[in-house]
């Protein structure tokens, strides 16, 4: 092969390479958001309570927020092609086993495979982008290419997870995955190139098991505490637990000789800052979202469809306002776009608060708009203090910690704020209910707090049906008008936070004949990129 061919071979196989990362990155991001707007048809179909609705979004944040950053080791040590097309075929088999799911469990075990996989295609993808594109202004143009696509898979789920559950079937959400995943398995054995770190070191495995175990009992107890009750035996250890193990997760980080997460970084406090920040993020507006889609189609029937319309004005927003803030982020201090931001997300929330039985959808829409643009300002800077704050064989890790967090966040959120929520709905319907129905009034409360009102419509007389209707939806809208402040508390608490830890003194100065940074420092999508 003469030496322009090899070049010609080579420079079409980096677009190959950018190609099959942004497909399967889009998928991945897509089934963040995609879901949401499927719950309601979810439950019908499998008579799914809240908890198992909870379920289906947090076992996916779950394992991905547990794999990432072994993932990264794993394919640092034996490959990025082939743990990317690894992670690609456990993604597409996951989505497949969702598409058949026969009940909530079934579809929650798939949703954590579809995790796993997700995962791994996360924590290599930046990494094959920079041993394809190693500089110039090529991989400006790719890692510009790459950002473009995970915002455009943000904003879209909802509306394409809308049209494909009223159009369709919930179904299609995950059936939709399997034809480009197939494709884009075929695109990555064939076309994209294989690369390895050679100082890579063995995973921390046990730190791992820990932090997973750790994280899953935490969440575990919180959405038990729903049906179970806080004094509850069930719940009360598996918090302990959780305690016990995320204790031991420090303790084992600080013996290990190549931990998963140096805490040493700790020690930073603009990198604390971005933490907490990648953590109120997804704990408050991201997390919120769930139970608006609730709100949006159980409550005010409107159709998968017409939800996810009605959060373009959101995506919107984010979008607008990130490229604002990417335009003057070189100028303007870091804290001086998060902590306004956070400001923004957390006075949206507030905006969205004094919802009523009587209120239509067009309530929400201003304090969309106005949160919309705070993580818009906050999304941007976020991963810049991810990476920014730490020299450059670090920045893979730092990264992936931040986007570890991001999906704790959303873990925690949904199990938080649902609890909250299950909580108050259960109480505002049990006193509504208490003349109707006497001893009874607790048990229909229950019900309907678990996400069970059109079934207990249909079991009710019909001359108490629009009693049990208006305590319903009177109920719902006092849950989310509670939620919605306890995420502006968390906005407003993270701030706080960022004005106090981020400083630009922290950041690393760009040596001018630095080395450049290896593909094992990128591994990890950063946060902006990431959106939600």
């Amino acid at each position: 092969m003469s030496e322009q061919a090899h070049l010609a071979r080579e420079r079409s196989h980096k677009w190959w390479t950018l190609g099959s990362v942004c497909t399967g990155i889009f998928m991945l991001l897509l089934d963040l958001t995609v879901v949401n707007v499927a719950l309601p048809d979810i439950q019908q179909a499998f008579n799914a309570s809240l908890s198992d609705l909870q379920w289906t979004i947090d076992a996916y944040a779950l394992t991905l927020a547990a794999f990432l950053l072994t993932g990264g080791s794993l394919a640092d040590l034996f490959g990025r092609r082939r743990l990317f097309a690894i992670g690609l075929s456990v993604f597409t088999a996951g989505s497949l086993l969702c598409g058949v799911a026969s009940g909530p469990l079934f579809l929650v075990v798939a949703r954590a495979g579809q995790g796993v996989g997700g995962a791994i295609m996360f924590a290599t993808s930046l990494a094959l982008i920079a041993q394809a594109f190693p500089f110039g202004r090529e991989r400006a143009i790719a890692f510009g290419l790459f950002g473009a696509t995970t915002g455009v898979a943000v904003a879209v789920g909802p509306v394409l997870g809308g049209l494909l559950t009223s159009g369709l079937s919930w179904r299609w959400i995950f059936f939709v995955n399997l034809p480009i995943g197939v494709l884009a398995l075929l695109v990555t054995l064939t076309r994209v190139g294989e690369s390895r770190d050679p100082f890579a070191r063995r995973p921390d495995l046990l730190g791992f098991v820990v932090f997973s175990s750790g994280l899953a009992a935490l969440v575990f107890g919180l959405i038990r505490s729903n049906t179970d009750g806080w004094h509850s035996m069930t719940v009360i250890g598996s918090l302990a637990a959780a305690a016990a193990l995320l204790l031991a997760f420090v303790v084992v980080e600080r013996v290990q000789r190549a931990p998963m997460f140096e805490l040493g970084l700790l020690r930073v406090p603009s990198l604390s800052g971005g933490l907490a920040a990648a953590l109120a993020m997804n704990g408050s507006l991201f997390a919120v979202i769930t139970y608006l889609v609730l709100y949006y189609e159980q409550q005010l029937g409107l159709s998968a469809a017409q939800a996810g319309v009605r959060f373009l004005p959101l995506s919107g927003a984010i979008f607008f306002a990130a490229s604002i803030a990417g335009r003057i982020s070189e100028r303007v201090p870091t804290r001086l776009l998060m902590t306004p931001g956070f400001a923004l997300v957390g006075g949206g929330l507030l905006l969205m608060r004094g919802l009523t039985p009587g209120s239509t959808w067009t309530h929400l829409l201003a304090g969309m708009i106005v949160a919309g643009v705070g993580a818009g300002f906050v999304n941007v800077p976020l991963a810049a203090t991810a990476v920014g704050v730490v020299e450059p064989a670090r920045a893979g890790m730092a990264s992936g910690i931040n986007s570890t967090f991001r999906q704790v966040g959303t873990a925690t959120g949904v199990a938080v704020l649902g609890s909250i929520f299950a909580s108050h709905v259960r109480s505002s319907a049990g006193h509504a209910l208490q003349g109707a129905f006497g001893a009874h009034a607790a048990v229909v409360a229950h019900a309907i707090a678990s996400g069970g009102t059109p079934a207990v419509l249909g079991h009710t007389p019909p001359r108490l049906r629009p009693l049990v209707a208006h305590a319903s939806r009177a109920g719902f809208a006092g849950g989310l008008n509670l939620i919605l402040l306890v995420g502006a508390a968390v906005a407003f608490a993270a701030a706080a936070l960022t004005l106090l830890l981020i400083r630009e003194r922290d950041f690393v100065q760009p040596v001018e004949h630095a080395e450049p940074i290896t593909a094992s420092a990128e591994r990890s999508p950063t946060p902006a990129q990431v959106g939600a």
